[in-house]
C-alpha cells in the first residue's frame, strides 16, 4: 500500500490562507454593517427633522386659522350692529303716518271717531273750524243738584244708535250761556259741562255746551276751543286720526 506524505510546511501554508480569508469576510461584513446601521440612523435624522417641519407647519396653519375665525367673529358682530338700527326704523316707522302730522301738530279730518269716557262709547264728530266752542247734539236735558253743585243729566242723540241703547251721561254743569236763536228774538240758556274724550292718541278733558241739534247729523261737534295749539285740520280727508268702525 503506497502512502502519501504532505510536508507540514505546505499544511502551514494552507491553514494561514483560510485564516486570512475568514478575518478579511468578517471584517467586511461588520463594515456593511456599521454602513447600513449608519444610513437607517442618518434616515432617521432626516425623517425626524421632517416631522418636525411638518409639525411647526401645522401649528402655524392652526394659529392662521384661529386667527381666521376670530376676525371673522368680529365682522359678523359689526354687520350685526350696522342692523340694529334698520330693524328699529322699520319698527317704528308704521305707527306713525306722514299725513298724521305737520310741523309738530296734529293733523284732523273734516270727521273724526271720538269715544266719551263716561259712557264708553263711540260717535262720529265733526271737526268744525268756523266754531268757536264744542257741542253734543243733547236731548232730555235734566239739570239737577249733587253735593251742593249743580249737574246735567241727557241723552246723547245718535240716528246710528237706537233710541232704547243710549245711555245716560251725567256731568257737573260749569256754566251757563246765553245763545240768541236766529228764529226768535228770545236768549236760550244752555248749559256747559266738561267731559273726558279720546280721539285717537289724544286724550283731553274738553268742555261742551249742550243743545237739542237733532237736525244736524253729527251728534257732536268739535270747536276750535278744542284743538286749537295741538292740532290742524285737513277740511279735504276724514278720520285721519281716528278709524270709524264698520256697523
Amino acid at each position: 500500500m503506497r502512502r502519501f506524505y504532505v510536508p507540514f510546511s505546505l499544511l502551514t501554508l494552507l491553514s494561514g490562507c483560510t485564516l486570512m480569508d475568514g478575518s478579511q469576510y468578517t471584517q467586511k461584513t461588520v463594515n456593511a454593517i456599521e454602513s447600513m446601521e449608519s444610513n437607517v440612523y442618518s434616515r432617521l435624522d432626516s425623517m425626524e427633522v421632517t416631522m418636525n417641519e411638518q409639525t411647526a407647519y401645522i401649528a402655524n396653519l392652526e394659529k392662521e386659522l384661529a386667527d381666521i375665525a376670530e376676525d371673522m367673529e368680529q365682522i359678523r358682530q359689526q354687520n350685526n350692529q350696522a342692523k340694529e338700527p334698520e330693524k328699529v326704523a322699520l319698527a317704528v316707522a308704521p305707527q306713525t303716518k306722514a299725513e298724521n302730522t305737520y310741523k309738530g301738530s296734529i293733523v284732523l279730518g273734516s270727521r273724526e271717531w271720538v269715544v266719551l269716557d263716561s259712557v264708553k262709547q263711540g260717535f262720529e264728530a265733526r271737526v268744525d273750524t268756523g266754531a268757536a266752542t264744542s257741542s253734543l247734539n243733547a236731548i232730555d236735558i235734566q239739570e239737577f243738584e249733587r253735593n251742593g253743585k249743580n249737574w246735567a243729566r241727557f241723552h246723547l242723540s245718535d240716528k246710528n244708535i237706537a233710541p232704547e241703547d243710549r245711555k245716560w251721561i251725567e256731568a257737573p254743569i260749569i256754566r251757563h250761556i246765553k245763545i240768541r236763536q236766529a228764529s226768535s228774538d228770545g236768549l236760550d240758556r244752555r248749559p256747559v259741562i266738561e267731559l273726558w274724550i279720546k280721539l285717537g292718541d289724544l286724550h283731553e278733558k274738553t268742555l261742551f255746551t249742550l243743545a237739542d241739534r237733532s237736525h244736524m247729523t253729527h251728534p257732536i261737534l268739535l270747536g276750535r276751543e278744542f284743538f286749537k295749539d295741538i292740532a290742524l285740520v285737513d277740511v279735504s280727508k276724514d278720520f285721519i286720526q281716528s278709524t270709524k268702525p264698520n256697523k
